[in-house]
């Protein structure tokens, strides 16, 4: 999937500050008919960056930009065109299916009845079920179906396949490559499952303790990053990125350019504790 040069969001020096934390001067932007996964510990800022692009949260500083015009002042117009999930919803769980996506259509007026009717019937929920009886991964099948019968241009989705079996992760991953290539939609999603990003995505942002630390096309910014023990890295004088202990041996986590170790995986990146460079 090719990245084109029409962002369908720009964020710009989004900050946000509080007495425990500080989101800072973060950046990024996300194209049409491309899926970005937004990668970082608990705690780095995921869920406050996605606040601030659904409205949830004001940002004290920066900037947002869709379908480049800005989203204060637009924030009506915008949210017809976005889908947004960021956990939490449970909508009226004794409710049916067909009852919540009623109450829904009142609020976007491009909502389709027919495309609905077709997302229910492809991805296999009953809209005579009541919301209480949809498995997890029908649930998320279903949050995809309400923001994709508006004709969303962009999904922002906050870990939608933690808690999924592998097969349903591997399901909904499927559902985000074809909208992304058949569709267009251009799919923002945070998650700590690095397999799904390998299969899935096409760009990759970082974040650690408020501030992105790196972005860009998948593979290339896995290629940024090495993985060697960590008696090797000391005796090289590498710049150790971060370390991650274990019983069969220490690893650093180092840049590319040190020339020593094995090609890191995503995996690698996230779970290596970060540290100052030396």
């Amino acid at each position: 999937m090719q990245r084109s040069s029409e962002p369908l969001v720009e964020v710009r020096g989004l900050t946000k500050r509080y007495p425990s934390f500080a989101l800072e001067d973060v950046s990024f932007s996300v194209e049409e008919a491309s899926i970005t996964g937004f990668i970082g510990r608990n705690g780095a800022g995921k869920s406050t960056t996605l606040k601030c692009l659904e409205g949830a949260v004001r940002p004290d500083e920066g900037e947002i930009l869709y379908f480049d015009e800005p989203f204060v002042g637009n924030e009506d117009i915008v949210k017809q065109q976005i889908g947004f999930e960021l956990g939490g919803a449970t909508f009226f769980r004794t409710k049916r299916v067909a009852d919540v996506a009623s109450v829904t259509r009142r609020f976007y007026r491009a909502w389709d009845d027919r495309a609905f009717d077709e997302y229910c019937h492809h991805f296999a929920i009953d809209q005579h079920k009541r919301i209480k009886e949809l498995s997890q991964g029908m649930c998320v099948k279903f949050t995809l179906a309400l923001a994709l019968s508006h004709h969303s241009r962009l999904l922002i989705l906050d870990e939608p396949t933690s808690g999924l079996d592998p097969a349903s992760r591997d399901e909904v991953c499927d559902i985000f490559l074809t909208l992304a290539r058949e569709e267009g939609v251009g799919i923002l999603f945070s998650t700590h499952i690095t397999s799904d990003l390998d299969k899935c995505a096409d760009h990759i942002i970082y974040i650690e303790n408020g501030r992105i630390k790196g972005e860009g096309e998948r593979e290339a910014f896995k290629a940024a990053y090495r993985v060697a023990s960590l008696e090797e890295a000391s005796a090289m004088h590498a710049r150790i990125l971060g370390i991650r202990r274990s019983v069969s041996g220490d690893t650093a986590l180092v840049p590319s350019e040190a020339g020593i170790g094995e090609a890191a995986t995503l995996d690698d990146i996230m779970t290596h504790t970060r540290k100052e460079a030396q």
